[in-house]
Formats: structure tokens, sequence, C-alpha cells
């Protein structure tokens, strides 16, 4: 069981990594680079997810002090939830264009 969490634990701390890149420099993985059209929602909801699962890697392997069963299970799902919700709506939301650009349309 212990390589199961260990396993999360590095996909875990490899999206907090994804988020903190896209969140400096606006890099976002080849599959996800077309849908995205807020970065920095997507980093900071990569940010998010993968904090939740190293939270319960850590809370796993006791490295964190006990807390009870309940605050580990919402704090854990608020995390995801909100990393979850953070990269719909970055897919969701549309950009602003600035209206003095010309798009390929209007030539």
């Amino acid at each position: 069981m212990a390589w199961v969490v260990g396993t999360g634990l590095f996909l875990g701390l490899l999206a907090i990594a994804l988020g903190f890149v896209t969140l400096r420099t606006g890099w976002i993985l080849p599959t996800a680079r077309r849908h995205v059209t807020k970065p920095q929602l997507h980093g900071l909801g990569g940010m998010f997810t993968g904090s939740s699962v190293v939270l319960q890697g850590l809370f796993y392997f006791r490295v964190l002090p006990s807390v009870s069963w309940e605050a580990r299970f919402f704090l854990g799902n608020a995390l995801l939830f909100t990393g979850l919700l953070l990269i719909v709506l970055s897919q969701l939301l549309s950009s602003r264009r600035n209206p003095d650009q010309a798009g390929p349309s209007a030539v």
C-alpha cells in the first residue's frame, strides 16, 4: 500500500511543479495547450490539486502531525475540488482580446 501512496505523492509533486511553471512562464503541457485560455488559473488549479494529494500522502506516512480523519477528508476534498474548479474555469472562460488588434477575419 505504501508504494501506491508514494506514487500519488510523486504525481502530486509533479502537478505542483507543473502548476508553478505555468504560473511563472505561462507554459502548459502540449496536450492541454489548445483548450486553456487562462494559464494563470490553470497553474493555480494544478497547484491546489497537487497539494491535496501531497498532503494526504504526508498524513499517511506520518510526516505531518496526526489530525482527525474528518479534518483530513474535508481539507483534502476542499483543495482537490478547488483545484479542479480552477482548471475547468481556465478552459471555459474566454480570454479578452484587444479590440484594436486586427484578427484574421478582419483582413
